[in-house]
């Protein structure tokens, strides 16, 4: 087998500190107020460096998210093993994705930015990724639906969406800032409130 040459472990190197600044900056910052040109303060590269890897603030954020589904992906797997029930896993990944918001690695991107999405359509290992996920998630959801766990008359793309919308609720920083309650409260809250609503 083949090692990759010295200059290629360079590249791949700074590629992955590039793609992890670009995260926390997007979990800190957001889509809208990261810049170029904090990443490659942050990284300590050159914008000429940076554009070798990456052409746009666009690229650099679908990188970003094809780590985070990537690491998705990890968890379903992980989550798959557990011998949880349908409704089980779905509240673990819920759970996991309030954990990565608490630890920054949560990109937040704009829902309407007509060239951000466009970018991630273009990008075929997001798309890739995310069907993987997408399917993964989809298939719990329905069998969680015929167990009874989760109520049958609701499109099973809605209750995706809705665990989907989990990456960016903005009620747990809202709640932590607050200072009143601790992060494992609050995400039992939340995971709680996702699934059984708020009723009594």
């Amino acid at each position: 087998m083949n090692r990759p040459r010295f200059r290629e472990q360079v590249l791949q190197a700074r590629e992955e500190a590039i793609v992890a600044s670009v995260n926390r900056l997007l979990a800190e910052k957001g889509f809208d107020a990261m810049t170029v040109d904090e990443v490659v303060a942050d990284v300590g590269i050159a914008k000429a460096s940076l554009y070798k890897h990456f052409t746009s603030k666009e690229e650099l954020a679908a990188a970003a998210m094809v780590k985070v589904l990537e690491r998705a992906l990890d968890e379903v797997a992980r989550v798959g093993g557990l011998g949880l029930d349908a409704l089980g896993r779905l509240q673990a990944m819920a759970r996991w994705t309030y954990d990565q918001q608490l630890a920054g690695q949560m990109p937040a991107l704009p829902a309407q930015n007509s060239t951000l999405r466009a970018a991630l359509t273009a990008d075929k290992a997001y798309v890739d990724r995310l069907m993987q996920l997408s399917d993964a998630l989809g298939a719990w959801i329905v069998e969680a639906q015929g167990d009874g766990q989760l109520d049958a008359a609701l499109p099973p793309e809605l209750v995706l969406y809705t665990l989907f919308a989990r990456a960016c609720d903005p009620v747990l920083g809202v709640m932590r800032a607050g200072g009143n309650h601790s992060d494992g409260q609050i995400v039992d809250w939340l995971v709680k409130t996702c699934f059984r609503g708020l009723g009594a």
